[in-house]
């Protein structure tokens, strides 16, 4: 026997004591009753005077044969209450005495070995997974709903696009709960991590939730014709405008710097592997629908449909480009006067000698700068082929301190916004949380501060490309993995290796489709 055990025993046996007097107690009281009672009742019974039928007195004439029962029987009638007053009181010390042996020997819940909670880099690391996955589910989701909505219509889609755009609600407020939390990491508390973490899960369980309706609604198993039909005819679409997206950049470079065209370069060429990918999906797609296998037929179309998505977002890409580089180069004059008109009041400000809270030295340097850096954008504009995005991004940069800022600036921003955005969703397999958590302070940021949002977006898209360079290209060299593969796993199209055979059919992974991160990577009817 261990020592504690020895020691520990005393102290239950004199815990004891109490209850054992309590039960000596009740034990007594109760033998009493049992004694008492019945002699009591018989008493009574034997010294209970008769009455006449005519309400006559018993014999007697003085009466003291019947006065000698009355005081026996009044006695015995006393001992019922104190029996039931001594039970009383019995129970009531037992009941005491129990209670004082609960409150010594209670156990509380802290003396168990408390759940390890994570630390602080642990829960930091899940809340960045979790923004990614979440993400990727919204990112998905939107994709493969377009194309149900162009194929039933948007009244068909309604609760689904609901689920959407609750989801990405939940993400957008994770992403500004992440960005303070990055701002200011000192600061910060855990319970802004947790809570990014639970509207990331909020957002993939309402996704998951809509996920068995979804597949309901598209009934892929039953009949794919009519969505594998649609998604040919996109194909077809987006094949010509590739096409003529390639056209368009090589126009670019005779109307504009080499610069202008930088945040496209390379597009269509994605364009066309993303492309590739398709053709392959679809035929697999048909095959397999003929040869009776549903489920092989569905998951080639979801992929298949999942890089046309794709391939369109680099020919928009290029096609909104073309449309901001040529707003901004009709808005440039006008900022360009604007800044202009705000350095001559600036200039009249410090030769009166007041700064508006500003010290007039500061603002005459302002002022020096801004006209600086106004000629040399009107040297380069009318020197020849420029970038006019980035001169009204400059003219913005020394607008601010004069106390003014060129409307154009948000068309700026929206583009950066844009390609950030786009560059992201096509390389997302790859892509971390702080490039998107960026690029969602951007989207935030661009009605209320549109130079601080064109920051973010190329800030966002500095971070994203910086991932996808450590990332690198786990298939590049395997002849089985030529078909567009590898930009599929790169796009999140497939969602990794799985070693099955379905997954070897794919020649990558699962795709992704309509869910949140229990039904993303379904394959059929999800549970």
């Amino acid at each position: 026997m261990t020592p504690s055990l020895t020691r520990g025993r005393p102290r239950r046996a004199a815990s004891h004591i109490p209850v054992r007097l309590a039960h000596t107690a009740l034990g007594g009281v109760i033998g009493v009753m049992w004694l008492v009672l019945p002699g009591a009742t018989a008493d009574h019974e034997r010294y209970e005077v008769p009455v006449s039928a005519v309400g006559s007195a018993p014999a007697g004439s003085d009466g003291s044969d019947a006065a000698a029962p009355e005081e026996e029987s009044s006695t015995g009638d006393l001992v019922l209450p104190l029996a039931v007053a001594g039970t009383a009181i019995a129970v009531a010390a037992y009941g005491y005495a129990r209670r004082r042996r609960r409150a010594r020997t209670r156990t509380t819940p802290t003396a168990l070995p408390p759940a390890a909670r994570p630390t602080a880099p642990e829960l930091d690391r899940q809340a960045r997974k979790s923004l990614v996955a979440a993400d990727d589910c919204v990112r998905t989701s939107r994709e493969e709903l377009g194309f149900v909505e162009g194929l039933l219509g948007a009244e068909a889609v309604a609760p689904f696009t609901e689920a959407v755009r609750y989801a990405e609600a939940e993400l957008s407020a994770a992403f500004q709960l992440r960005q303070a939390y990055d701002d200011n990491p000192t600061d910060a508390s855990r319970s802004t991590l947790d809570e990014i973490v639970a509207r990331c899960v909020d957002a993939g369980r309402r996704l998951d939730a809509e996920a068995a309706g979804f597949d309901r609604l598209r009934a892929l198993e039953q009949d794919l014709t009519g969505a594998l039909g649609h998604a040919e005819v996109r194909f077809r679409e987006l094949t010509v405008r590739t096409g003529a997206a390639g056209a368009t950049l090589a126009d670019l470079g005779e109307l504009y710097a080499p610069a202008a065209s930088f945040a496209v370069s390379g597009q269509v060429e994605q364009a066309k592997d993303r492309l590739v990918f398709a053709t392959t999906g679809l035929n697999r797609a048909r095959q397999s629908a003929d040869l009776g296998e549903p489920d092989r037929a569905v998951l080639h179309l979801r992929a298949a449909e999942g890089a046309i998505a794709q391939a369109e977002v680099f020919v928009d890409g290029v096609d909104r480009l073309v449309s901001a580089l040529a707003a901004a180069a009709q808005a440039v004059p006008d900022a360009l006067d604007e800044v202009e008109a705000a350095a001559v009041e600036a200039r009249e400000r410090v030769a009166e000698g007041t700064g508006t809270g500003v010290p007039v030295g500061a603002l005459e340097g302002h002022v020096r700068h801004a006209r600086a850096a106004l000629a040399a954008v009107r040297e380069e504009a009318a020197a020849g082929p420029y970038d006019p995005l980035e001169a009204l991004r400059r003219v913005a940069a020394v607008s601010a301190p004069l106390g003014t800022v060129p409307g154009a600036v948000r068309l700026v921003a929206r583009c950066a916004a844009d390609a950030a955005d786009g560059f992201v969703g096509t390389h997302r397999g790859a892509v971390g949380a702080e490039a998107r958590t960026r690029l969602a302070e951007a989207r935030r940021l661009l009605d209320q501060d549109p130079a601080e949002a064109d920051a973010f977006a190329l800030r966002a898209r500095e971070l994203a490309e910086r991932d996808v360079r450590a990332h690198g290209n786990p298939y590049g060299g395997r002849p089985e993995h030529t078909n567009g593969v590898a930009g599929a796993v790169l796009g999140g199209i497939l969602l990794g290796d799985l070693p099955d055979a379905e997954a070897e059919a794919l020649t990558g992974g699962a795709p992704g489709s309509f869910g949140g991160p229990a039904t993303r990577a379904r394959r059929g009817v999800a549970p």
